[in-house]
C-alpha cells in the first residue's frame, strides 16, 4: 500500500520547553511520540540509558594519519558503516605507534551506535570487531549488565524512532551521547532481561565463528594453490628508480583497453603465481562452473509498507547480517519481475558492479527471496558443491584485485556480467581439497542464517514480552 499523505500534530508549548526548545520537527516525530507513549504504558516501568550503562561517550577525536599496511605493525580502521559488516576487512590503517591509537578501540560487549550519517545503526562488539579501530563516528555504550537487551531495544521500530527523534543539526545531522543517555527503556525483569542478552551475544559469537570458517577455507585455498602472502606480491611490481608508479605493457596484452587499472601487473603476477600451482585455470563463465552470470535491467522502484512487499537492500549493505536501511518493494508492483529477475537464491554469489566495485557475498539462507538491486550482479553456480569454493576464491584478496582490474569508466566506476565472466577461477586437482573448502563456506553461510534467526527471536520476544505486552 503507497501513501503520500502529509503527516502532522498538534505541540504544546510546555512540549517544546520540555525538549530544551528544540522546532526541529523530528523532535516531534509522529512514529517517535507513539513508540514513547507505548513504552510508557507498558507493563514494565521506564527508566533512561543512563540509569543502565556504565559510560557513554565518542571514540578517539584526532587527525587521522593513515599508512600502508604492514604485518604486525598496524591495525585496520573502520568507519561507522563498515562497521556493520559481518566480516569486515579494512582499507585504511593506523601504525600501532600512534599517538591516542587506545582511543579508539572498542572492547568485547560494547554497543556501537552511529552518530552521523545514517543515524542510529547499531552493532555489538564481537571477537572480529574488536580486532580493529573504529570511527569516532560510532559512539560507544558500555552497560553495566544485559548489553544485549540494549542492543535489542535499539534495534526495534520502537527504539529505532525514539533514537531519530533526538538527531539535530540542519546540515551534518547527527546525536551526541548526552541524546542516547536521555533515551527512555522499558525496565523489564531480570529473567528477560538474560534471556534476550544471551540471544544476542550467541548471535555475535556465532559470526565469530562463521568468519573463522571462512578464514580457514581461504588458508585452506591459499596453502593449496601455493601462493605468497597477498602484501608481499607488490615488492617488485615496478619499474625502479622512477618518481612515479611506471610499468610496461605489451602490445599484443592491451586488449583494446588503455585504462592503467586494467594492467595493474600485481594482475599478472597472480596468473602467473597461479599457473606455476599446477591448479588448472577456467574463466567463471565457464558451462562446467557457473549456469548464468546476470545484472537485473534498472527500474523504477515502488516502495511499500513491510507487509505488502520484499525486503529490498543495496550494494553497501551487501555485506551486512541484517542489511541496514532496507526497504520494501511492492509485491503487486513488482511481482513478474520479481520472479524472473530479481528474488535471490540460497548459495547465489553476489558481486557488486558499481559504486565499491567487486565487494563480494554469498547469499545466505535468510535471504533467500530478497531482493538486491540492479548494482549487483548475480552468478548462479552449476551446483551447491561449487558455490562456497567460487565465493572462496572471489572474496579473497586475489580475487578482489582481479575484480578490481575490470573496471571501466571516467567518472563512475563500474563492470559488467561479461567482464566478470572471464575472471579466471583456479582448479585444484584435489577434489578432495575442493570440497573441504567448499564445506567450510557453506557451514558458514549456514551460521550466517543461525546468527541472524536468534537476533530476530531476540527482537520478537522484546515486541511481544516487553514493548507490547499487556497484563
Amino acid at each position: 500500500m503507497v501513501t503520500n499523505e502529509l503527516k502532522w500534530t498538534p505541540v504544546q508549548s510546555d512540549e517544546i520547553e520540555k525538549a530544551n526548545f528544540r522546532f526541529e520537527a523530528n523532535v516531534f516525530n509522529i512514529d517517535a511520540r507513539a513508540a514513547k507513549n507505548r513504552v510508557i504504558n507498558g507493563i514494565y516501568p521506564i527508566c533512561q540509558l543512563k540509569d543502565l550503562l556504565q559510560s557513554c561517550y565518542y571514540g578517539g577525536r584526532a587527525k587521522r594519519n593513515y599508512v600502508q599496511r604492514n604485518e604486525g605493525k598496524t591495525v585496520g580502521f573502520l568507519g561507522s558503516a563498515e562497521m556493520l559488516e559481518i566480516n569486515p576487512k579494512p582499507i585504511k590503517f593506523f601504525s600501532n605507534s600512534t599517538k591516542n591509537i587506545e582511543s579508539f578501540k572498542v572492547k568485547e560487549g560494547t554497543i556501537l551506535i552511529s552518530r552521523s550519517g545514517t543515524i542510529g545503526n547499531v552493532t555489538i562488539v564481537n571477537k572480529t570487531l574488536s580486532k580493529h579501530l573504529i570511527s569516532e563516528h560510532a559512539i560507544r555504550i558500555v552497560a553495566k549488565e544485559f548489553a544485549g537487551y540494549i542492543y535489542v531495544y535499539l534495534k526495534t521500530n520502537e527504539g529505532k524512532a525514539i533514537v531519530q527523534s533526538n538527531i539535530f543539526g540542519a546540515v551534518i545531522q547527527q546525536i551526541e551521547p548526552e541524546h542516547i543517555l536521555e533515551i527512555i527503556i522499558p525496565n523489564a525483569t531480570e529473567k528477560i532481561k538474560k534471556e534476550i542478552h544471551e540471544k544476542v551475544m550467541r548471535s555475535f559469537a556465532l559470526r565469530d565463528e562463521s568468519n573463522e570458517l571462512i578464514e580457514k577455507a581461504e588458508k585452506l585455498l591459499m596453502d593449496s594453490l601455493g601462493l605468497p602472502d597477498f602484501n608481499s606480491l607488490k615488492s617488485d611490481l615496478y619499474a625502479p628508480n622512477e618518481d612515479i608508479q611506471t610499468f610496461v605493457v605489451n602490445l599484443d596484452l592491451l586488449n583494446d583497453r588503455f585504462e592503467g587499472s586494467y594492467h595493474m601487473p600485481i594482475v599478472n603476477k597472480i596468473i602467473d603465481c597461479l599457473l606455476d600451482s599446477g591448479a588448472s585455470i577456467l574463466p567463471l563463465g565457464s558451462g562446467e562452473l557457473t549456469s548464468k552470470i546476470i545484472l537485473p535491467l534498472r527500474f523504477k522502484r515502488v516502495y511499500v509498507e513491510e507487509e505488502y512487499g520484499k525486503v529490498f537492500f543495496g550494494g553497501k549493505q551487501i555485506q551486512e547480517l541484517d542489511p541496514s536501511g532496507k526497504k520494501y518493494l511492492s509485491n503487486l508492483i513488482h511481482g513478474s519481475r520479481m520472479v524472473s529477475q530479481l528474488l535471490l537464491k540460497e548459495n547465489t554469489i553476489l558481486v557488486t558492479r558499481s559504486g565499491t566495485v567487486g565487494k563480494v557475498n554469498i547469499v545466505p539462507k535468510h535471504w533467500n527471496e530478497w531482493i538486491a538491486n540492479d548494482h549487483i550482479m548475480r552468478v548462479t553456480p552449476t551446483s551447491k558443491t561449487k558455490a562456497g569454493y567460487l565465493y572462496i576464491w572471489l572474496n579473497s584478496n586475489f580475487g578482489k584485485a582481479i575484480l578490481q582490474s575490470l573496471i571501466y569508466g571516467s567518472v563512475v566506476d563500474e563492470i559488467e556480467p561479461e567482464h566478470l565472466a572471464k575472471v579466471p577461477i583456479p582448479i585444484l586437482k584435489d577434489e578432495k581439497k575442493i570440497k573441504e573448502i567448499n564445506d567450510l563456506a557453506l557451514w558458514a553461510n549456514e551460521l550466517r542464517s543461525e546468527a541472524y534467526y536468534l537476533e530476530q527471536d531476540a527482537i520478537k520476544q522484546m515486541n511481544e514480552e516487553v514493548i507490547f505486552a499487556t497484563k
